[in-house]
Order: C-alpha cells, then structure tokens, then sequence
C-alpha cells in the first residue's frame, strides 16, 4: 500500500473513533442513564484524569517508589489515603487497586490460601462474579482457588438467612474447613447486610470480615446505608464509580491490623503501576463527597424508593415490596409478564432508556441464563447526579412503563426522553462548573 493511502486509511480511522465519542456524548445528553454500577463524575475529576499523571508511573507506596518523578504524585495519593481514611473512619486506606474486583483479589491474596473456604453470596442472589467459584469463572475460584461456598438465602426476604448461615459456619468448623474469608455485599443488593449478626460467628471460626461495598459505597459514606465497620466487618472494599462518583477503579479501607498485609499484596502481588491520573480522580471525588456526600446520599435513596414505588403503580412487578423495595440506590423489576430481561433490555435502549438486564433469586430453577434473565436492574445515582429528585422519579416511571407494559413505539418515546433531559445537563452535589455532565471537550 501506498505511503499516501496508507497514511490517508488511518487518518480515516482516527476521526472516526473521535465522531463515535462524540456521538456516544451527545447521546448521553439524551438519555436516561439508569445502570447502577455507573455515574458521571463531575468535570473537576474529568479534568484531574486528563492530566500527565496517566504518563506516569509510581509502582509501590508513597515515598518506597520504583519509580522517580513521582513527588507531586505521592502528595497526591497520600491525600487520596486520607480522604478515604475520614469518609470511611477507617484506621487504613489503599487507593492503588485498578477496580472493584482486583481490591477484592488483594483481600482473598491476603488473607487466604488455594482451597481455603470462603463464604459469600451466589451471583444469583446478589453476588457478583469477583466472588463466584472456578465452575462459574468467578475470579475468588478461578484466580484466588477459593473454595467457595455460599450463606444460605432467604428469597422471601431479599437476605442473607442468619441462623442457617451460623448452622453452615459451625457444620464447616466440624469438617476441619473454618472458612477464611466471609464476603458480605455485591451486585444486587437492596438491603442491609446481616454483618452484625453474622461478623462474631465468622470471627470464632477464624475468617475475616470483609464487606463488598462496590455499589453501596458511597451510600456509606453519606451514612445512608449500613456502616460495615461498625458492625463487625475489619475490610470494606469498593469501586469508585458507581454511588461514589469518582474515575473507575476501587479502593480499600480497613481497621489497623490490617494495614501492612494489604499494602504489602497490593503492590507486588496484585497491583503494578496503579493509573494515578485515576488516583488524582479518586481524591477530587471523595474530596466532593466530603462536601456534598450526605445530601447526596440521602437524595439517592428518597429517589431510588420513589422511582420503586411509581413503578409498583404502574403494574409492573417490583422486587422487595413488603420491605419498602429499596434501601440503596437500586430497583429490582421482574418484568417477565412482558418478556425477558436481556429483550426488555434492548427495547428500552432504543428509547433512550438505559438500564441492565438481572438475573433474579429463582432464574437458575427457571432454566435462565444471565443473557435473559425474568429480571432488569436500575441505579437512581446517575439521574440524582444530574439534579432531579422524587417527582421525576414519577416521569422517569412513566418512560419505563411505557415502553415495558403498554410497548409504546421506542421512536416516540425516545423523542420524549430526549426532551426531558433538556433541563438536566450539569453535575449537581460537586463544586461549581460551568461544563455540562456529557459535554465533549476537544483537546487534540
């Protein structure tokens, strides 16, 4: 191929990908984002991850580098270390983990062995695969080679079940394998944790108590949701991008005793370099949070119970109703009287409605896969971000409801949504900026 050409061909590719972020933007701009493992950061942490930092390199902690250049850096991370330390009352942060799931990789590298027991939540009932057994690929079996078994489950009541829970920690102390490791939170979670009724059994057996905070985190530092440490658990770990609205990644926060054995397997075991413009982000985010968290949170919550309850109204079957639905910023909806959950999925994308199919707690004996599951989730943190509160809750139900029962055109309603959205462009509960949420910013 001609030098020309060739140069002209990748030309072509380079604006394309621009044209694709740019239309990826302005659909934003259009949409109702309702997945709950996102958010929007505010333009201060977009502007912090766009710095050199992301040249860089800084392997190890602050101060025992690998690496030189790093003196900004490292006033930088520490920071970061405790900014997260004060949100959390935590006695020991880490902010290096590069995601939620690799921060729960250094809790299972750190504190258990190949074949040691660990105890959590099956996926599907409100697990997430970085806690799943190797027969379903889930990182804790497949990297950490943990054994992994699960707390029985009271689908009536969207819980862990408490006494047979302390039946099966105490029948595994008998066999001569105590479990290691006791995993509380993840994926779907509605409702409280019994970490409190739980955290001395597992204790007595010799595990540790580590909570899975990735979606609830920032409802925790706002004090609206349960406080994992107060109720027994030594080790939360979290990403940093779904209620806590910062870059992607995660972070780990922990009681002292703790301290060295993360650090240590953090870096070399299971971090290399760490992506320190997102360090930079983490620290802008929980800085925010510290400022605007409980309003936040609180917001959150009034939202995601309001959304639950118009939809409930509306004739489609929300999960959770003798409990009030929702106690985080999630709703669970079976839509399966309308179709599966994966179909439901596309037809409100097309609307400009965007949410994630959810395998729900009797998909497996219904013979369901994760690809269309009788379930969809949605997150109320991303459209609380964006400033509305309980009374578009409402509208956002009428969208929902019209596309899933009535099968409203998705054309017409995209139009409608699009139109909504006009008076919703900026971050709210973060310091002031004149840039909008989904705004394209060009540099090159």
């Amino acid at each position: 191929m001609p030098h020309s050409t060739a140069r002209s061909t990748a030309k072509k590719h380079f604006r394309t990908v621009f044209n694709l972020l740019e239309r990826h933007h302005k659909w934003f701009q259009e949409s109702l984002p309702l997945i709950a493992s996102e958010n929007v950061p505010s333009p201060a942490v977009r502007e912090a991850i766009l710095s050199d930092f992301g040249n860089r390199y800084a392997e190890g902690w602050p101060g025992e580098r690998v690496y030189a250049g790093c003196i900004y850096i490292d006033q930088v991370e520490l920071l970061a270390v405790e900014l997260a330390k004060k949100l959390f009352k935590a006695d020991f942060a880490d902010v290096r983990p590069v995601s939620g799931l690799v921060a729960n990789l250094v809790v299972y590298t750190a504190f258990a062995q190949a074949n040691d027991v660990m105890l959590t939540k099956a996926i599907v009932k409100g697990g997430h695969v970085s806690m799943g057994p190797a027969r379903v690929k889930g990182t804790a079996g497949n990297v950490g080679r943990l054994d992994v078994q699960y707390f029985p489950f009271d689908d009536e009541n969207i819980q862990i079940d408490v006494d047979k829970s302390k039946e099966k920690i105490a029948s595994l102390v008998k066999e001569g394998k105590p479990p290691k490791v006791g995993m509380f939170g993840g994926s779907l979670i509605l409702f409280r944790e019994p970490v409190r009724e739980l955290a001395d059994a597992l204790k007595e057996a010799g595990a540790v108590v580590c909570y899975d905070a990735a979606h609830v985190g920032g409802l925790i530092a706002g004090g609206r949701f349960q406080d994992p440490f107060e109720e027994g658990a030594t080790i939360i770990t979290m990403s940093s991008h779904k209620c806590l609205p910062g870059p992607q990644g995660g972070i780990i926060v922990s009681k002292g005793e703790h301290a060295d054995r993360i650090k240590e397997v953090t870096f070399p075991s299971t971090v290399s370099n760490h992506h320190l413009h997102h360090v930079a982000g983490k620290a802008i985010a929980m800085a925010e949070m510290l400022a605007f968290g409980k309003q936040y949170a609180s917001q959150i919550v009034r939202n995601s119970k309001a959304l639950a309850q118009a939809l409930y109204e509306k004739g489609l079957n929300v999960v959770g109703e003798r409990r009030g639905f929702t106690e985080s910023h999630q709703v669970a909806v079976d839509v399966s009287k309308y179709g599966l959950g994966g179909d439901i999925e596309k037809k409100l994308e097309q609307a400009n409605i965007i949410v994630n199919r959810q395998m729900l707690f009797q998909d497996v004996q219904k013979g369901l896969h994760y690809q269309n599951p009788s379930g969809i989730r949605l997150g109320s943190q991303e459209l609380t971000r964006l400033g509305m509160k309980e009374n578009h809750m409402k509208d956002v139900a009428g969208f929902l409801a019209r596309v899933i029962v009535k099968g409203n055109g998705s054309q017409r309603v995209r139009r409608e949504v699009a139109e909504f959205r006009r008076d919703f462009q900026k971050v709210h509960y973060a310091f002031a900026s004149s840039r909008g949420a989904y705004e394209y910013i060009r540099i090159a």
